[in-house]
């Protein structure tokens, strides 16, 4: 992708949706490569991998505290991946999605006051079926239910415009 094309593409989707479309790619290359049915620590590691060389900053496992009505969570929580310091990828490999995991990446999201969060599940049989993008302070748009879209409502949104 050219320097122009990725300025094009944040004007269309902010600087979120230009670093998801990079996440997406190498998760969608990953899947495409190995299928679905290996532990999510080999995803991880093989989509982290596959993100540094697309020269993106990350941490894995980064551990998360919080303080809730003056109590310490000191390092109770572990994103999965952080990338650019602003989109929060978790990772599963599991036959079906799980509501847990939808509010497991929202949570993430309000503790670290970020906006959009992926989540991607590699046990699915396309990781089509298996993503997620999930945004925090959604503001629904008519017809909306939830601040989790599959890819096929995010294509149903856009095909409407």
């Amino acid at each position: 992708m050219s320097h122009g094309a990725t300025e094009i593409t944040e004007l269309r989707h902010g600087p979120d949706g230009a670093l998801s479309g990079i996440v997406l790619d190498a998760a969608l290359n990953l899947h495409r490569n190995l299928g679905p049915g290996l532990l999510e620590s080999i995803y991880e590691v093989v989509l982290a991998r596959d993100l540094a060389r697309r020269g993106l900053t990350f941490e894995r496992q980064k551990l998360l505290s919080f303080e809730y009505e003056g109590m310490a969570f000191k390092d109770v929580l572990r994103i999965d991946l952080l990338v650019e310091g602003r989109l929060i990828v978790e990772i599963k490999s599991t036959e079906q999605h799980s509501p847990v995991h939808f509010k497991q990446t929202l949570t993430y999201l309000r503790l670290l006051n970020l906006r959009v969060g992926l989540l991607l599940n590699f046990g699915m049989p396309t990781l089509k079926q298996g993503l997620r993008r999930v945004i925090n302070g959604f503001e629904p748009l008519r017809g909306s239910v939830s601040p989790c879209e599959s890819i096929s409502s995010i294509n149903e949104v856009k095909s409407e415009k």
